[in-house]
């Protein structure tokens, strides 16, 4: 946590913002200099600090992630790459829909996407769900155009053609709320105009923004306007994806066993108006999802 401390020179106070952490087993510090007074903003200056921090430490990681991963991929045969993409494809299917409440267990998911063995006593609209969401993964792969409000309403459209066709391809015009959250999304008044400015934002931030923090904030924003009637979290983790593939990392499975912790950064960051909660989660998430890049086991 950031501290404010005061310091005395000259029977003057001056106002520092200091944080110490831990790097490669070493305590380091880390401190700005406030001014001769207290900012009214300091909640806002200790959320922006503590990012920087978190992002001058991750940013080196994340280089050797993507860099293990480019050799591993390179090295791989074909057979074999194809083979370990179906089996991410499985496992992030199944906890992306176990997420949003489908009764699939993981084995029903493998026996459904991988030898189209339906499984029985099982909702059929958990059954065509998880059948379109390999299909729109796989779309959201092969799809090297810019990522725009056309391409999201065509990856919602197949999603859920089959099974919710009244809100298929559609953007809400109508309230919402999140069941269990203190945060509100927008009113369907003021959709269109936050999904306009969510696309230019993303135009203009992904030259300056690393593509693992953009992936975050990305994700974090699109869920915030919450623009669907429902399928929200599973297009924002599509989203995620397209931009850590697009741009060569490896791609992030949200676990089902990890929704708690999940949902809690996306709701305190909505709830405090502070976006560096999620992306400070969502570092530490892909670090540990991408434990065989560093030479690591996952714990």
């Amino acid at each position: 946590m950031a501290t404010v401390k005061k310091k005395e020179v000259g029977g003057k106070t001056y106002f520092y913002l200091g944080h110490t952490y831990r790097e490669d087993d070493k305590m380091k510090y880390k401190e700005i200099y406030l001014g001769d007074k207290l900012p009214k903003n300091i909640d806002k200056i200790k959320a922006e600090f503590l990012l920087s921090i978190y992002k001058e430490r991750w940013a080196p990681v994340f280089e050797k992630i993507k860099g293990e991963y480019q050799r591993q991929m390179h090295r791989t045969p074909a057979e074999i790459k194809k083979k370990n993409l179906e089996a991410f494809v499985i496992r992030f299917t199944y906890d992306t829909n176990r997420i949003e409440g489908s009764k699939l267990s993981f084995k029903d998911t493998d026996a459904l996407l991988e030898m189209g063995i339906s499984p029985k006593n099982r909702p059929l609209r958990d059954i065509k769900e998880a059948e379109a969401h390999r299909r729109v993964f796989y779309e959201m792969l092969d799809y090297k155009g810019e990522l725009s409000l056309g391409i999201v309403l065509k990856w919602h459209k197949e999603l859920f053609k089959e099974t919710k066709s009244g809100i298929a391809g559609k953007v809400r015009d109508y309230g919402v709320y999140i069941s269990g959250s203190e945060y509100t999304p927008p009113g369907f008044e003021a959709v269109e105009a936050y999904i306009v400015e969510f696309f230019k934002w993303y135009s203009g931030a992904q030259s300056k923004l690393h593509p693992v923090e953009l992936a975050a904030l990305a994700h974090l924003k699109f869920e915030t306007i919450h623009p669907f009637g429902d399928g929200n979290g599973r297009i924002g983790r599509l989203i995620t994806n397209f931009i850590l593939h697009t741009n060569g990392y490896p791609m992030l499975d949200i676990r089902y066993a990890d929704r708690r912790s999940y949902y809690n950064a996306l709701e305190r960051s909505n709830v405090k108006g502070n976006e560096s909660i999620f992306v400070q989660w969502f570092f530490k998430r892909y670090v540990k999802e991408s434990m065989l890049y560093l030479g690591k086991l996952k714990p």
